[in-house]
């Protein structure tokens, strides 16, 4: 199965206004593993860049200025999407100003169906919870130590471990079968157990029934109770 995370960097917070799109970075996952592909781009806005909005992403307009408009690139960044499942955190702002963007150059809009957020499976997993990206890569041990501001394409491999995380963890698909020899199993045929490793030493069984001993001392016990509960029903 092939899935896209991806996120976005902006210069405000509504398209409506007149915002655009700055920066987007997209993670390939296949069978729920990073494929190691991704597609990373910065986009010149033709416009200005609020201070508010470069104080969390740092892209300035001097940075931004040369780089390319959007339809220079949406070729490329719609033939690696494909018609994957796309993973957002508050999916719904990104696919806004991606849909936005593409509406400018003409193009159909990403389709709803293809939306998976993962700050609303964060609210099913973890109600009352904080459910921003850095407070969930606490939960789920993730670190997240070199994210000093917002990036696309960093914030993308963060939710990539996370959304991993949240849906299962990588051994979710793990199988159990044999890799050396590669042979499909029986139905309903039980799995092998490991062998022993020869550096474990043998260990003879031990007993676990009451020594003599042991029932003499609870008789003894017993007789010198007063007045036990389990008398009364007597």
């Amino acid at each position: 199965m092939r899935e896209i995370i991806f996120d976005t960097e902006t210069t405000g917070l509504d398209p409506k206004a007149g915002h655009r799109l700055v920066e987007i970075g997209c993670i390939e996952l296949i069978d729920r593993r990073e494929s190691g592909r991704n597609f990373h781009a910065y986009f010149h806005p033709e416009r200005d860049m609020p201070a508010e909005a470069e104080a969390v992403h740092g892209l300035s307009m001097q940075f931004l200025a040369d780089k390319p408009l959007f339809a220079a690139r949406v070729d490329e960044l719609m033939e690696f999407l494909g018609d994957a499942p796309l993973v957002a955190h508050n999916a719904a702002f990104d696919f806004g100003f991606v849909n936005a963007e593409l509406a400018r150059v003409g193009r159909p809009a990403l389709d709803p169906v293809r939306m998976c957020c993962t700050v609303q499976m964060a609210r099913k997993l973890h109600p009352g919870a904080k459910h921003n990206l850095d407070a969930l890569c606490v939960r789920y041990g993730i670190d997240r130590s070199h994210r000093v501001k917002h990036g696309a394409l960093l914030d993308a491999e963060l939710l990539a471990h996370l959304y991993i995380e949240m849906t299962g963890g990588r051994q979710i698909g793990l199988g159990l079968a044999s890799a050396a020899t590669g042979a499909a199993a029986a139905p309903g045929a039980a799995t092998p157990a490991a062998p022993r490793g020869s550096d474990r030493p043998f260990r003879e069984p031990r007993p676990h029934m009451a020594s003599a001993a042991d029932l003499a001392r609870h008789a003894e016990f017993v007789a010198g109770l007063n007045q036990p509960l389990w008398l009364d029903t007597v």
